[in-house]
């Protein structure tokens, strides 16, 4: 394993690093001050701020960059759709983006939940599919949500889904209910991808289909907006409970095949996890920078905070935990490349654990450090909390990969035993 920057990942991290610079951190106060709402819904995506740097990044050919394409090297050619970069080659990338986790990631079009719908639309839709959805997503012209999470089930199991896609005719029809769907209280998410069950009798893993229902479609209702303590997340599109009411769409809007609905999340899941790790490196970093300003700036019971043993101890702590995450997070993301997602699933779930919670835990810290200006809207730091705190519980919470990675261990364990 060879985690060194490769000519390409280091001409892209120069020019990602000069244009947050440059242009991301210079606007971050105005675009949270600006952003609002039209009628119900948060318009964020159509924020002049955002728009205006979107288009410098798409200029600087800082666009699409976590589509991957296959090996990327001085002699490689870009993916179809996007940078092509490798997992690994996007890792430090996508650390940046996270440094500003609002509005970088939807600067440069790298934002949840578009990344993994785009990967979605990528590897299960049909051409008719691509060009009518896949292709404005890559132009930042419309935005998407996921909906997988359900309110009546525990949807850390997936196979609990219970919204139904039923087939009748030419069409199916969709009953249901979803919540903590990113990015649709944003007017501009207008293709939802639906998870649910088109045929329950069958095996667990096949009874689950996934299908692209437009905004529009009668029957889809926006129930109520949600927070995440306290946080609407305009500034990404809020999040939502919807509730499908016999919405009907053509049968040319299922994604694959029917029985497809398991694997597509599970392929989807995989990158969306480690890009939500990448990302929270990129939190943790900006939080030890902000610690070592503030306690250079301070001064309690006569000596500089910087002075004081237990901020160093503080500080050393955090850096030497953001080490270890980010060379898990590489090896996961190498793995990817080589063996790829099923191959690399145990490193995937350890990193998903590891990176929140480790994270959630150097934001504290500096927090403490900041005193009351760390939990006021004066930083970016108690917003970053909420954030990572949630990511415990996106995309399966801690118990659940733990359990599998603590069965996993034990079985490698007894097969090293027996020889």
């Amino acid at each position: 394993m060879d985690f060194g920057f490769d000519a390409v990942t280091q001409d892209y991290r120069e020019r990602l690093l000069a244009f947050m610079d440059a242009h991301v951190y210079p606007r971050e106060a105005e675009f949270y001050a600006t952003v609002g709402k039209q009628g119900d819904y948060w318009a964020w995506s159509r924020d002049p701020i955002l728009r205006e740097l979107q288009g410098k990044a798409r200029a600087e050919g800082l666009w699409n960059l976590f589509l991957p394409g296959g090996k990327h090297d001085s002699g490689g050619a870009a993916s179809a759709y996007g940078a092509g970069l490798t997992n690994l080659q996007y890792a430090p990338l996508a650390e940046i983006m996270g440094r500003s986790p609002a509005l970088a990631p939807a600067v440069f079009n790298c934002a949840a939940p578009d990344t993994g719908n785009m990967e979605v639309l990528v590897l299960a839709g049909n051409d008719e599919q691509k060009e009518r959805w896949l292709r404005p997503l890559l132009d930042a012209e419309i935005r998407s949500a996921f909906a997988m999470t359900e309110p009546d089930v525990a949807s850390s199991d997936a196979t609990n889904i219970s919204t139904s896609i039923v087939r009748d005719g030419d069409d199916y029809v969709i009953n249901g209910r979803k919540w903590w769907i990113t990015g649709a209280m944003n007017p501009d998410c207008a293709i939802f991808i639906v998870m649910g069950k088109t045929d329950p009798k069958a095996d667990r893993h096949l009874q689950q289909s996934m299908i692209l229902v437009p905004r529009d479609t009668p029957g889809l209702e926006i129930v109520r907006a949600m927070e995440v303590f306290g946080y609407d997340d305009h500034d990404h599109g809020g999040h939502a409970e919807l509730r499908f009411t016999d919405v009907r769409v053509p049968a040319s809007n299922l994604l694959a095949a029917e029985g497809a609905g398991f694997a597509i999340a599970q392929g989807r899941l995989g990158p969306g996890r480690i890009h939500h790790c990448m990302r929270s490196i990129g939190m943790a970093e900006r939080a030890i920078e902000m610690m070592c300003e503030r306690v250079e700036g301070r001064v309690a019971f006569g000596r500089p905070l910087a002075d004081q043993g237990v901020i160093r101890q503080w500080i050393a702590q955090s850096r030497i935990e953001v080490e270890q995450l980010r060379l898990l997070t590489f090896k996961a993301a190498w793995l990817m490349d080589t063996v790829g997602v099923r191959g690399a699933h145990t490193e995937i779930q350890a990193i998903k654990v590891a990176a929140p919670l480790t994270v959630q835990t150097i934001l504290d810290r500096a927090i403490q450090v900041h005193g009351g200006m760390g939990v006021s809207q004066d930083t970016p730091l108690a917003a970053m909390l909420a954030g990572v705190r949630t990511l415990r519980l996106a995309d399966g919470p801690d118990e659940v990969h733990l359990a599998a990675l603590g069965k996993h261990e034990i079985k490698k364990q007894r097969e090293r035993r027996e020889g």
